[in-house]
């Protein structure tokens, strides 16, 4: 078989599509933990004798573990195996999960909460660049959406169960219910990810990936721009209950519907990433925008405020799909870092969004108000995309507007600079 054809030879199906399936149920464990504490803050709260509040650092905890741990994993691991760097995150994980659920104090589960957020981000930036290695050249987000899949079905099916198993058996029995998924998905990894060979990369290489003005600019953009999903996200709760006039027996229904958004929008971004991420990138700012606008327009009906948050789901996840491949095509040399990065600048704009749109609740302008927050987020995270869109690499082509298979691969792009 000549390099041509090797190169354009389909990938080995069964192989690669068991490795991405382990894979996503790793992204599926990830997404219920992280998730499912929301919806047990009063069962927590209640049996560590402190206000929901106060309950609430344990999410908070999470969200700073993923932000400190996602590049400082990925640098300090950069000569491990992949496989065996997703073993030993995983098992964390589930070591993290199982302690959290023996927490016998509300400072102990903050700990356990913060020790469960480190491998975080790693895990899913480490497993973005072995799923696009296993499904072969122009295909890398077809891999990463399906792995981010896992983490968008948890919305649907994981978090709706670990917490009716949470309410029914207490909030301890949920975390070890994900205990188990975390054995299971260590399973799967062991079993179907394959090793890919000698690690080219090493702490320098990686850190030297950091030195990059594109990267950065990315990553501000995602850390805002995500913000805008989570102005709205953070307080749906009580937006369908007090504007669209919903009983609280509803909300997980509303929350599903909107999980589903994001696993249509996970599978939707995959394919539009693999013909142009830029263009993704952008396209994704434009129409979370006009679904934040939708919702806010109508969150007082019970078909609008649905139809909104769905849209919001499907959108939000465009544009996490297509930056997660940006900041890896953006590191080249670094891709884990890349996509770990991603996750960082979720989790930023989590709490960002959170916190903004609580100001304008607490202001006194309404449940509403945080979709228009959300908007001005949007907005400037799609600014400074655009601003630097015309950025190039040193070899003078753009900065990665489309997806390997549609031209030089990432991994062989050169590191990016701003054009004179």
């Amino acid at each position: 078989m000549t390099a041509t054809a090797a190169r354009s030879a389909p990938p080995a199906t069964t192989g690669a599509g068991r490795a991405l399936l382990a894979l996503a149920l790793g992204g599926f464990t990830i997404g219920t933990t992280e998730f499912a504490t929301m919806g047990l803050l009063p069962q927590i709260g209640g049996d560590l004798g402190v206000t929901d509040p106060v309950a609430g650092h344990a999410i908070t905890a999470y969200a700073v573990g993923v932000v400190v741990g996602a590049p400082l994993l990925t640098v300090a691991a950069a000569r491990m195996s992949r496989r065996r760097l997703l073993l030993v995150l995983m098992g964390s994980y589930t070591l993290a999960n199982v302690l959290s659920a023996a927490a016998p104090s509300i400072e102990w589960l903050v700990a356990g909460r913060f020790l469960a957020g480190l491998p975080h981000g790693a895990f899913f930036g480490v497993g973005a660049a072995v799923g696009a290695a296993v499904a072969g050249p122009g295909r890398r987000g077809h891999a990463v959406a399906m792995m981010m899949t896992g983490l968008t079905v948890a919305n649907v099916v994981g978090v709706p169960l670990s917490t009716a198993v949470g309410q029914s058996l207490g909030w301890r029995a949920a975390f070890l219910l994900i205990g188990v998924f975390g054995l299971a998905a260590l399973a799967g990894l062991f079993r179907f990810v394959p090793e890919r060979g000698p690690v080219e990369s090493s702490v320098r290489q990686e850190i030297g990936a950091l030195a990059n003005g594109p990267l950065w600019v990315a990553f501000v953009a995602g850390a805002i721009g995500f913000g805008g999903l989570f102005a709205v996200y953070t307080y749906v709760a009580p937006t369908v209950t007090r504007v669209t006039g919903l009983d609280e027996g509803a909300v997980p229904w509303v929350l599903a519907v909107m999980g589903v958004g994001m696993t249509v929008g996970t599978l939707l971004g995959g394919r539009f990433a693999d013909r142009s991420v830029l263009g993704t990138v952008i396209g994704g700012f434009v129409t979370t925008g006009v679904a934040l606008v939708l919702f806010a327009l109508t969150a007082s009906t019970v078909v609008g405020a649905v139809a909104g948050l769905f849209l919001l789901g499907v959108t939000s996840q465009v544009l996490g799909l297509a930056m997660q491949t940006r900041l890896m095509d953006l590191s080249p040399r670094a891709e884990s870092l890349g996509a770990a990065l991603c996750h960082s600048a979720l989790n930023l704009g989590n709490a960002s969004g959170a916190f903004f749109g609580g100001l304008v609740i607490a202001a006194g302008w309404g449940y509403v108000a945080p979709a228009w927050v959300g908007l001005v987020l949007t907005v400037v995270g799609l600014a400074l995309v655009l601003a630097t869109a015309r950025w190039r690499t040193a070899a003078g082509d753009p900065a990665t507007v489309a997806a390997p298979g549609a031209g030089t691969p990432a991994a062989e792009s050169p590191a990016t600079t701003p054009a004179a």
